[in-house]
């Protein structure tokens, strides 16, 4: 059975990205953001790590739903699946990507930055994107605005998203989540100090909870 994205989305509230540059970090990452209350993460695929990262937690931390960032191509949607991926995201959307976005066993949350691209997603199908970067193309008030004419349309924001301004984010009632690297920054992963990490996803499961 296909994984409900909206749903988990606003359960999640916030979603951690992360980039793994050791394999060996997936697993102790992923336990140290359930430690702290968060259920869900997406890895992204910037570094050549990523793809075998997914599949570590896939394999060995069961409670954590793994998503896949970074989705540039089919290609890229086909390898995140086979990996254990659970949902992808990508920070755009191409008319390739839409296409096999209709016959993928996960859900895929094409990214958007204008009225245009939200449409074109409509019209493929998709009412989950993601808003990327959110903070340059206008945050909160551009969602607020599209809310309008294309309130069918929702949201993950992210790119300029933390723990200062995402309550203003989910606020907005075509917001389901927002996701940022604030929780899980690369140089507390590089020194492998998962109780900051941990903390920092406490923190904000409490401060943006309900």
């Amino acid at each position: 059975m296909s994984l409900d994205i909206q749903d988990l989305f606003r359960r999640a509230r916030v979603l951690p990205v992360v980039t793994i540059d050791s394999v060996s970090d997936a697993v102790p990452l992923a336990e140290a953001l359930l430690a702290g209350g968060l259920r869900a993460i997406e890895v992204t695929l910037r570094t050549p790590t990523g793809l075998a990262g997914i599949e570590a937690i896939a394999a060995k931390v069961p409670n954590m739903v793994v998503g896949a960032g970074t989705v540039l191509s089919p290609a890229d949607l086909r390898a995140v699946a086979a990996a254990g991926a659970q949902f992808a995201l990508s920070p755009g959307s191409t008319p390739e990507l839409l296409a096999v976005a209709k016959t993928s066993p996960i859900p895929f949350v094409p990214g958007v930055a204008s009225a245009s691209e939200v449409m074109a997603v409509l019209a493929a199908g998709l009412t989950t994107m993601k808003l990327f970067p959110a903070a340059i193309l206008g945050g909160p008030a551009w969602l607020k605005a599209l809310n309008g004419p294309l309130g069918q349309a929702m949201f993950c924001p992210t790119g300029g998203v933390g723990l200062d301004n995402a309550r203003t984010y989910l606020a907005e009632p075509n917001v389901l989540c927002v996701g940022g690297t604030w929780i899980a920054p690369s140089d507390l992963i590089g020194a492998k100090d998962w109780p900051a990490i941990t903390a920092r996803a406490a923190a904000a499961v409490s401060a943006l909870s309900g």
